[in-house]
């Protein structure tokens, strides 16, 4: 049956000679992988394989059942081309981290309507920023751990729930501060940190999230993250 959706595009891999699997998540279904055909082929138009480049946003038409793992699309276009996103250093680096927590965490399940809007709203403000985006990923993922059950109220909750499972995490008042606002405040709300601090802030975030979800595993672009943001 054919339907629409808006998506997200968080991943593919190769399929065969010329075509791709792409992981979307999308509005209506949740996590779904879809197989491309074709747009690995020298005679591919318009550079399709671009269309699911790290938090691409897509209107889909897709054939859907819900009983099948693998879904084809019928008709895919962007909602929004970016023109900044893909080509800043800074950004695409944010991107590609954020692309990986989230290929890490999202379930496949029916889709959540608050979450994906959530997920638009704060791509969208990455893509648009011109300034106070430095410690956007951190603010993400304090927020996104609301959508999955497990936000914290406080920076000391936070601390403290780090503590209870052996992680050192000792924020002076500064940096307990800083969490607060991201934790209450807007995206893009501007904060005083330093390069350390937001490294430390950052690998505890990161151990917050492994607490939490078991199946977590390495997250590989967390050192190129460090180097370029810090």
């Amino acid at each position: 049956m054919l339907q629409k959706t808006r998506g997200i595009a968080l991943s593919y891999i190769r399929y065969r000679e010329t075509s791709i699997i792409s992981r979307v998540y999308t509005e209506e279904f949740g996590l779904q992988s879809y197989i491309v055909n074709g747009v690995r082929s020298a005679k591919s138009k318009n550079n399709r394989i671009a269309l699911f480049q790290p938090l691409t946003l897509l209107d889909m038409v897709v054939y859907y059942k819900n009983d099948r793992d693998l879904h084809r699309l019928s008709e895919v276009k962007t909602s929004y081309p970016f023109q900044s996103l893909p080509f800043e250093v800074t950004k695409s680096t944010i991107a590609l981290f954020v692309t990986e927590m989230l290929n890490k965490v999202l379930k496949e399940e029916a889709g959540s309507p608050v979450l994906f809007k959530f997920l638009i709203d704060s791509v969208l403000f990455l893509e648009q920023a011109q300034t106070n985006y430095e410690n956007f990923h951190l603010a993400f993922l304090l927020k996104l751990s609301f959508y999955l059950g497990f936000g914290p109220e406080s920076a000391r909750e936070f601390e403290n729930q780090l503590r209870e499972h052996s992680v050192a995490f000792l924020p002076d008042d500064a940096m307990e501060k800083a969490l607060n606002i991201l934790l209450r405040m807007p995206i893009g709300t501007p904060i005083d940190l330093s390069r350390a601090a937001r490294n430390e802030l950052l690998d505890a975030l990161v151990a917050y999230y492994h607490v939490h979800i078991d199946s977590l595993g390495e997250v590989k672009s967390l050192p190129v993250l460090r180097e370029v943001l810090g």
